[in-house]
């Protein structure tokens, strides 16, 4: 094998697959990146077992073969490589040769043969999406993580549902923690059925590396087949094993009938709870919501740092509520609200409180109130 690579053509690739090839997993070939040449471009495969990835990128390719190198030194020799040329060269006994007539590397590489393969998704059924838009819903989606041993599936996936209305088709991502929930939809005109008319559990860490691919620009296409999410945007697929188990039913905890709808100017709701937040730690994760008439108070209270108290003038009428919640849920929501105005619905001290962006009825995030 022996090809010739250019810089700025695989070097953002490189750098993205680390997410997948840094992951610790049972197989050591999984440390490498796969490259494959064929006529005049060279493919590039990662996986962690559970999420793959598999690019193709231009290539001055002179012999074809087929190489496993260890993916972040190959990335680290062409970061800093000094020109924009590199020729990979394999010299014998899977020893390679990378570099150019002033700077040379020799590094070994493993038995390509060891590298697990890709399920086979020719079959796949693909719907085309806005990639704007499908980019924009992970990122919603992802602001809620799951602990890192938590075991419980719905916590570690986000449930992507297709719904069937009288007057319209969505496809949503719903994600939560337990503490709090978080439900983003896309309304589209186009036929695309789920399996048996269900949801599936697509793994946050998957849709997360998933994403760090992906552009806003364009068509994406996204595509099921078996117990597999595939994502395909230009020459690149990312295919993400699916979880198995059930998202309970969160339709119950998003109750709006008796609410009181408070509508508020967005940043300056975001910089309130920040400055309240500055005392949080975590031993004291919790602040206090006052709401009063025609007035929200919020207290920080901290034994081991102090206090700090901040009003808001609302337009409240109802009964005094006071109530606790944790304000990095909040932030974390009004930080990927795009509008000015938010919408923050309150029933009482026990049910959860509601937020969604003002004539925005595609993002909802479901919060779930403290014990004071």
């Amino acid at each position: 094998m022996r090809f010739t690579i250019h810089k700025n053509e695989v070097l953002n690739v490189l750098s993205k697959i680390q997410g997948l090839t840094g992951r610790k997993s049972s197989l050591a070939i999984t440390e490498n990146c796969l490259i494959k040449t064929s006529n005049s471009s060279i493919q590039i495969m990662a996986t962690d077992l559970e999420t793959g990835f598999v690019g193709s990128y231009p290539a001055e390719v002179e012999v074809e073969g087929i190489i496993a190198l260890n993916a972040r030194k190959f990335y680290e020799i062409v970061r800093d490589f000094p020109v924009d040329e590199i020729v990979i060269n394999e010299i014998e006994s899977r020893w390679v040769e990378i570099g150019n007539q002033n700077v040379q590397y020799h590094v070994i590489g493993m038995n390509p043969d060891d590298f697990p393969d890709n399920p086979n998704i020719d079959e796949a059924i693909y719907f085309d999406i806005d990639a704007r838009a499908f980019k924009k819903m992970i990122e919603k989606a992802l602001i809620i993580t799951g602990a890192s041993d938590d075991k419980r599936a719905h916590i570690n996936g986000i449930y992507f549902e297709s719904v069937r209305n009288e007057d319209e088709k969505i496809i949503g991502m719903v994600s939560t923690d337990g503490s709090r929930l978080t439900k983003v939809d896309y309304r589209y005109d186009k036929d695309f059925d789920l399996p048996a008319g269900i949801g599936i559990l697509i793994p946050k860490k998957g849709l997360n590396e998933a994403n760090k691919f992906l552009s806003s620009e364009g068509v994406m296409h996204i595509g099921l087949k078996e117990n597999y999410f595939i994502i395909k945007q230009d020459s690149e697929t990312i295919i993400i094993r699916l979880l198995e188990g059930n998202f309970p039913d969160y339709k119950g905890i998003i109750i709006k009938g008796n609410s009181h709808a408070i509508n508020l100017e967005r940043q300056s709701f975001l910089m309130m709870l920040k400055r309240m937040s500055i005392l949080s730690s975590e031993s004291y994760k919790g602040v206090i919501f006052n709401f009063r008439e025609q007035k929200l108070v919020i207290n920080s209270v901290n034994p081991d740092i102090g206090e700090a108290k901040e009003e808001m003038n609302i337009e409240y009428g109802g009964k005094p509520i006071e109530v606790a919640f944790n304000p990095k849920y909040f932030i974390d929501t009004l930080n990927v609200i795009e509008g000015n105005k938010v919408i923050v619905r309150i029933i009482d001290e026990e049910k959860p409180c509601l937020i969604e962006e003002e004539n925005n009825k595609d993002f909802l995030s479901v919060i779930m109130p403290m014990r004071i």
